[in-house]
């Protein structure tokens, strides 16, 4: 049943994130209104290409992670990206950089994306099968 529960949100997750990156494929000026980012001249294809990388490639590999069993490791590609971006994230803010409530909002949302994404792994890449199979030897 659990197994059940952690596709279905990490499908949640990918379709929402997915989503997050079509909208920046097909008009990058959607990313100033998320993340405060001007993509404007020519940094609107780098955002246009970057960021939205970042979204499909981890919602990809939430949803390859979710829907196949036996791919059950491409949950850590989101979790690598995410865990990544919160540690650039914390080296800033620990460096200096200015730190308002979106950025602690991001920092939130990519902790937990990054739990997710590790707890699904760990739940979903655990044999099923190896506990039903074996006996308990309650006599001795």
């Amino acid at each position: 049943m659990i197994n059940w529960v952690l596709r279905g949100a990490v499908l949640l997750w990918a379709l929402f994130f997915a989503i997050v990156g079509l909208r920046g494929i097909f008009d990058p000026a959607s990313f100033t209104e998320l993340f405060g980012i001007i993509a404007e001249g020519p940094a609107a294809n780098t955002v246009r290409a970057d960021l939205s990388a970042f979204f499909l490639v981890a919602a990809g590999g939430a949803a390859v992670g979710a829907l196949l069993p036996g791919w059950s490791r491409a949950l850590l590609v989101p979790a690598a990206l995410y865990g990544t971006a919160l540690i650039g994230r914390l080296i800033g803010a620990g460096s200096g950089d200015v730190v308002n409530a979106g950025i602690i909002q991001a920092m939130i949302i990519e902790a937990l994306s990054t739990g997710l994404m590790v707890a699904s792994w760990w739940i979903l890449s655990r044999p099923a099968a190896a506990a039903a199979e074996a006996p308990v030897d309650t006599v001795h």
